[in-house]
C-alpha cells in the first residue's frame, strides 16, 4: 500500500511542477527564457532542458530499461533556438514517460538495484531523487520567471482564503 502511495505521488509531483514550470514558460519571451545574470548562471531554457535530460536518464533509462542517450554539456550550453513551445513540449513528452513508468512499476522493482550516472541506488532512491532534483529546478525556474516578468502566478493563492493558527 505505502509503495502504491510512494508511485502515485512521485507521479503526480512531477506532473504538477511540470505544470508549473509550462505556466512560467508561458509568460516569458524568448529573449527573456535564455537570459542569464552571468556566465556561470543558467537561463529558464537551460534548466528545462537539464530537467528533461535528467528525467530521461534517471526514469526512462534507468528505471524503463530505455537507451541512455543524454548529453549533459549541451544542456547547459545552449544559448538560444528552443522556442517556449518546443521546451514545454520536450518537458511534457518526458514527464509523461516518466510518469507512465513510475505509474506502472510493480512496488517490488523499488528495491531493485539499478546503475546511473555512476551511481549504484535503488529504484526508490531514484525516483526519489528525481522528483527532489525536478522541485529545486523548479523553484529556480518559478524564482526567475517572477524576478523577469513581475508576474505573480498564483500557484498557492487558495493559502489566502485560510485562516491562520498563532503559533
Amino acid at each position: 500500500m505505502i509503495e502504491a502511495n510512494f508511485l502515485e505521488y512521485s507521479a503526480h509531483q512531477l506532473e504538477q511542477l511540470s505544470g508549473r514550470i509550462a505556466v512560467c514558460l508561458g509568460t516569458l519571451s524568448e529573449e527573456q527564457i535564455w537570459l542569464r545574470s552571468g556566465e556561470n548562471a543558467n537561463a529558464v531554457g537551460n534548466l528545462v532542458l537539464h530537467l528533461s535530460g535528467n528525467v530521461r536518464q534517471w526514469i526512462a533509462s534507468g528505471v524503463g530499461g530505455k537507451p541512455d542517450t543524454r548529453m549533459r554539456e549541451r544542456e547547459f550550453a545552449a544559448r538560444a533556438g528552443i522556442t517556449s513551445d518546443e521546451l514545454k513540449d520536450r518537458l511534457s513528452m518526458v514527464v509523461a514517460e516518466a510518469c507512465s513508468i513510475i505509474r506502472t512499476l510493480p512496488p517490488d522493482r523499488l528495491a531493485e538495484k539499478v546503475s546511473i550516472q555512476g551511481h549504484d541506488v535503488t529504484v526508490l532512491e531514484a525516483i526519489y531523487h528525481v522528483v527532489e532534483h525536478f522541485s529545486g529546478h523548479t523553484g529556480q525556474i518559478i524564482f526567475q520567471a517572477k524576478a523577469i516578468s513581475q508576474t505573480d502566478f498564483g500557484f498557492y493563492s487558495y493559502l489566502g482564503t485560510q485562516t491562520t493558527r498563532k503559533p
